[in-house]
């Protein structure tokens, strides 16, 4: 019985000397080194290898190193092989930081500052009172909750929208199709941490800025995919956007003459919101691989229906 891990290898060295240190019993190998294939049980990836089953026949679980599974082709796994998204501390705090940084930068026009500091101009803008700026968050799952709680404590009125009915304390929740017109109606501050589905592919779009208040912002940390990059230009040159963090495209990185290098109002980064952390990630899928061996319940198993 043997565990390997497949992503980037110096990240990999770092995850097997502390999995060495809580699990000695376990058998380790990074990738692409994997010792005996028949002997390999366990699997952590970014991106699986092509014919999985075939190199691993005894696979028993496939954990992903990222919160997301979108990169995984789950109609090539097999049912009775559970996959696993990453639920550690490390990426809930990153995603928590990251999304706050965002909205206190838009919150006081930071995009705006810079850019009049690069042309020169000294010109203020009128201070508004977090108790006056309505931040969304779609999607409601760990990453968004912890984010949630980090903005709690700067009095920014906060809702979120979540496919099914969610209730936590000091948010207004919204849920379903029905009620995403009368959530975007109220957030000034859009957060976008959606999983990548179907239905969430192409999300952010010109319908759903038109939705919006006006000189509304985005903060997009969810997947490349669910942006129309078209419809996020079209709403900025107009001011029905006033500004945008985003960190995931599609595709990534972008091309050298993408209009969003260059643009004003949109401030981006490298798909680097939040990363796995080696430490707590390592506790995590320790904990489960105990947890298969009790036959108790792994943690964050993916439906496969929904698709996260």
């Amino acid at each position: 019985m043997a565990f390997v891990y497949k992503a980037d290898p110096a990240r990999g060295a770092e995850w097997a000397k502390h999995f060495a240190l809580a699990m000695p019993e376990m058998p380790f190998h990074v990738w692409p080194d994997v010792g005996n294939p028949l002997d390999v049980r366990f699997l952590a990836a970014w991106q699986p290898p092509e014919d999985l089953m075939g190199l691993f026949p005894n696979l028993e679980v496939l954990f992903s190193i990222g919160a997301g599974i979108d990169q995984f082709d789950l109609g090539a796994i097999p049912e009775h092989v559970p996959v696993v998204r990453m639920i550690e501390p490390g990426i809930r705090g990153a995603m928590s930081e990251y999304v706050t940084m965002a909205v206190l930068a838009l919150h006081r026009d930071l995009p705006t500052y810079l850019d009049q500091q690069r042309r020169e101009i000294w010109q203020e803008i009128r201070v508004i009172p977090a108790s006056r700026r309505r931040v969304g968050i779609l999607g409601l799952g760990e990453l968004a909750q912890a984010s949630l709680e980090r903005l709690k404590a700067f009095g920014f009125p906060l809702s979120g929208w979540s496919r099914s009915r969610r209730s936590l304390d000091g948010v207004q929740c919204y849920a379903g199709h029905d009620e995403l017109e009368a959530f975007l109606a109220v957030a000034d501050i859009l957060v976008c941490l959606l999983p990548l589905t179907n239905e969430t592919t192409n999300f952010l779009n010109a319908d759903l800025f038109s939705k919006l208040p006006s000189g509304a912002s985005l903060v997009h940390v969810g997947r490349g995919p669910q942006l129309d990059h078209q419809a996020l230009l079209d709403a900025l040159d107009t001011g029905q956007l006033s500004g945008a963090f985003v960190d995931v495209t599609a595709p990534e990185p972008l091309p050298e003459s993408h209009r969003f290098w260059s643009h004003p109002k949109i401030a981006i980064t490298p798909h680097v919101a939040s990363m796995t952390q080696p430490e707590t990630a390592v506790s995590v899928v320790v904990e489960n691989l105990r947890r298969c061996d009790a036959g108790e319940r792994i943690v964050g198993i993916v439906d496969r229906q929904r698709g996260y």
